[in-house]
This record gives structure tokens, C-alpha cells and sequence, in this order.
């Protein structure tokens, strides 16, 4: 494999002279493909230069957008078939959601106990700062309305799983990285509706509760079938027996759905309350899909170590998607919107740093709220886009930040994980915390 790579990175050097060489003169055909080869194989061979190997991600998002820009007709229709199809989007983002939550565990839940006060301040933060500097970047740059609807709501969606790994690279605070993105991906369902419809109610057209049963759709049903997997690994015989129960239910409500029931629901309830049994046959889906996920991984060893690749896969796929659908617009506003992520992105780290300073918090877990807020869920941005039909205009934005986040995170967490935090000035947070002892110092370094 490093071989290979190494060979990749070699043809990387030779599509970067072709692309040179087909700009210089003029055709099209010679730099279009060698722009997208250049993209492709530095995406493989950058995995042979260690000092970037952790940008291997990134440098496929990078492919995804360079080959929609490139050649958008390939990427929105293969025949008669649409690859925005709001139903094929949303099993997507389900797929790549699912791989997320595949490292998520319920043991995350439980360290809201200890980490309370962060998790307030992280929470309070990430949906205040990021929906409002977004909202003032479409007031400074007036970008099209849907577009400028595309920068709230990514400012609006939770906190990305990045962001954990991120923490885990800075060797900040793991344990409340992990509770502050647990915890905002749940309350994201009335957040993000909320935030919403009060900052981008008058840029589009915003129903609440279709949002938020898009959002449970799209975010809480997969991590909910991942956390599933998650207790079967360790559950009881009769914690056991209780699912084997849920299962039968699941299935006899999903076999009976298409042999009438649906249309007999259809005909004798309200829109609202068809929603929530839309829902519960999302989650009867959910248990099938974590049971059988479950059987498998027991038997094919490491089985969960492949699904982040299914998850980069996903991203990669809606990325080219939404970059083609939105080609016209990007080759008007592209350098601004990104410019645009530049400052939102920016605006996260450094107001989720120094607030949570403010706000009595150690260094180290500043540091880890200053990636929760400044690291977005582009996924689950994309996926509302993608459920509104507005994946060329609304999910531009989150085609443009995702990369420019993974980037700007790599690159602020190997930053502190060569300057950490002394052990003497945690000591002396938590002493200001606790209150002074007998011959304890307050002063604090640095």
C-alpha cells in the first residue's frame, strides 16, 4: 500500500505538469482531466508523507469539489436517474451518520455528571455564537438569499464528530468534547428549527416541525441505531430478550405498512400526527439496522474500524453532488464563500476560547469548546439542504466550510499538542475553582 501511494504520488507530479501545460495553452481537454487526476492521486500518495497524512480526508473533499466544478453534467444525472434525489441524499447522510455515531458509545452520556458546567457553557456557546456570526457575515457580504440561508444554518447544525478527534490530536478535554457534541446533537432537533426560523425566517420559507423531523431523520435515527449496536455489545440476557421483542414489533409494523396500513393512516389522521408515525417507522428501521449491524460486526472481526471509510465515502459523494448542482453559483461567490468560512470558522475558536475563559473554564477545556463551537455538522447541513430540494443554493455553504474546517482544525490542534497546558496551571484553574487551601499558590503562567 505505501507503494502505492508513493506511485500515486508520483503521477500526482506529472498531472500537475500536464494541468500546467493545458492552462498555458489554452485547452480544456488536456487541463480538465489533469486537474482532476492531479486531485485524485495527491489524494492517495498524500498518505506516504507523514506530515500530511492527517490531511488524506480533507484532500478527498478537495477531489469531490474539483471534479463537480470540472465536470458538473457527470455528477447531477447518470441517465434518467438523479443524483439529488432527496430520498438517495437522505440515505446517504444516514450511512455517513451511522459511521459517525459507530464511535459514539452510551458511556458518552454519562459524563454530563462531571463535566456540567462545561457542558452548559459549550451548548450555550456553540448555539449562540456560530448562528449569530453567520447571520452578521450574510448581512456584510449580501450574499442570494438561499445562499446567505446556507451560512445560518450550518452556523445552526450541531457540533461535528471532528471536533473529538480534534480535542484527542490537542490532548485537551476528551471527556467533555465528547458529552458537548452528545449533547448538542440531541437538543439540534429544536435548536436548529429555532435558530432558524428566527435568523433566516425572512430568506426562506422555514416549517419548524419539518425541520425538526428532518433533522431526527437525518442525525438522531442512525446515531440511535449506532448506540443500539452500542448496548448490544454488553447487554444482558434479558436486555436481550426486551430487544428481540422490539424487533418483532418493528417488523410486523414495517411488513404491514406497505400492505395497507399506511394509506389506512393516511386516510384518518392529521398531517402532524402522520409525521410522528413517519418517525416511528424511521426508528423501527433504526433497531433492524443496529440489530443487524450488530450479528455482523460479532462476526467479521474490525468490522467497525471500516465504517469511518463508508462515512468519508458519503461526505465525498454529497460534496461532488452539491458542488455540481451548484457549479453557476460557486463560480460567482466561490472566493467569497469561502472567504466567509475563513471568518466563521475563525470566529468560532476564538470566541469559544476566550468566553469560556470568561467563563471560569481551565485552558484545556477552553481549548475543547473552542472546537465544538468552531467545528460544524456540514453532514447534517447538506442533508437539510438536500430535503428542502435547495442543495445548489442552501448547501453550497456547507460544500465550501466542511473542507476549510477539517483544515483549519488539523492544523489548530497540532498547534497546541506542541504547546500544552503546564500541569501546574491546572492545578491552579481547578484551586480557583475550589477555593485556595492552606499553602496552595494562585498564581497562574503564561
Amino acid at each position: 500500500m505505501k507503494s502505492l501511494r508513493k506511485i500515486c504520488l508520483g503521477l500526482s507530479g506529472l498531472s500537475l505538469i500536464l494541468l500546467i501545460a493545458g492552462i498555458v495553452s489554452a485547452q480544456p481537454h488536456i487541463w480538465q482531466p489533469a486537474a482532476v487526476c492531479l486531485s485524485v492521486f495527491f489524494a492517495i500518495g498524500i498518505g506516504s508523507i507523514p506530515a500530511l497524512k492527517s490531511y488524506q480526508y480533507t484532500a478527498w473533499i478537495i477531489t469531490a469539489v474539483v471534479a463537480g466544478m470540472i465536470y458538473p453534467a457527470a455528477f447531477q444525472k447518470w441517465g434518467d436517474f438523479d443524483l439529488r434525489n432527496k430520498w438517495l441524499i437522505l440515505l446517504v447522510i444516514q450511512m455517513v451518520m451511522f459511521g459517525m455515531g459507530i464511535q459514539m458509545s452510551l458511556r458518552d452520556f454519562t459524563g454530563l455528571a462531571s463535566t456540567g458546567k462545561g457542558v452548559l457553557i459549550g451548548l450555550i456557546c456553540h448555539f449562540s455564537i456560530m448562528p449569530l456570526v453567520g447571520f452578521l457575515l450574510t448581512r456584510i457580504f449580501h450574499f442570494d438569499m438561499e445562499i446567505a440561508a446556507g451560512i445560518i444554518l450550518i452556523g445552526s447544525c450541531s457540533s461535528s464528530l471532528a471536533s473529538n478527534v480534534m480535542v484527542y490530536i490537542a490532548r485537551a478535554n476528551l471527556v467533555l468534547s465528547v458529552t458537548v457534541t452528545a449533547m448538542a446533537t440531541l437538543v439540534a432537533p429544536i435548536m436548529t428549527p429555532f435558530l432558524m426560523k428566527l435568523l433566516a425566517g425572512t430568506l426562506i420559507q422555514v416549517h419548524f416541525i419539518d425541520m425538526m423531523m428532518e433533522i431526527i431523520k437525518i442525525v438522531i435515527v442512525p446515531i440511535g441505531a449506532a448506540l443500539l449496536h452500542d448496548y448490544l455489545k454488553t447487554a444482558s440476557p434479558q436486555g436481550w430478550r426486551i430487544v428481540r421483542n422490539i424487533i418483532m414489533a418493528s417488523i410486523l409494523w414495517l411488513v404491514a405498512l406497505p400492505f395497507g396500513l399506511w394509506q389506512f393512516l393516511k386516510a384518518h389522521l392529521s398531517v402532524s400526527i402522520l409525521q410522528s408515525f413517519e418517525i416511528l417507522s424511521f426508528f423501527a428501521g433504526a433497531v433492524l439496522a443496529g440489530v443487524g449491524y450488530n450479528l455482523l460486526a460479532n462476526r467479521v472481526s474490525r468490522f467497525d474500524s471500516f465504517m469511518p471509510y463508508f462515512s468519508m465515502f458519503g461526505i465525498v459523494y454529497f460534496t461532488t453532488v452539491t458542488t455540481a448542482a451548484g457549479r453557476d453559483n460557486l463560480m460567482q461567490v466561490g472566493l467569497l464563500l469561502f472567504f466567509t468560512s475563513v471568518f466563521h470558522n475563525a470566529a468560532g475558536y476564538f470566541f469559544g476560547y476566550w468566553l469560556s475563559r470568561i467563563f471560569g473554564l481551565d485552558k484545556n477545556s477552553a481549548r475543547t469548546i473552542a472546537f465544538e463551537v468552531g467545528l460544524q455538522n456540514g453532514g447534517m447541513a447538506s442533508g437539510l439542504a438536500g430535503a428542502m430540494g435547495k442543495l445548489g443554493t442552501v448547501g453550497l455553504p456547507a460544500a465550501v466550510f466542511s473542507p476549510w474546517m477539517n483544515i483549519s482544525g488539523s492544523i489548530l490542534a497540532n498547534f497546541w499538542r506542541r504547546r500544552p497546558v503546564n500541569e501546574s496551571e491546572i492545578v491552579v484553574e481547578e484551586t480557583k475553582v475550589a477555593g485556595p487551601g492552606p499553602g496552595t499558590c494562585t498564581t497562574t503562567y503564561g
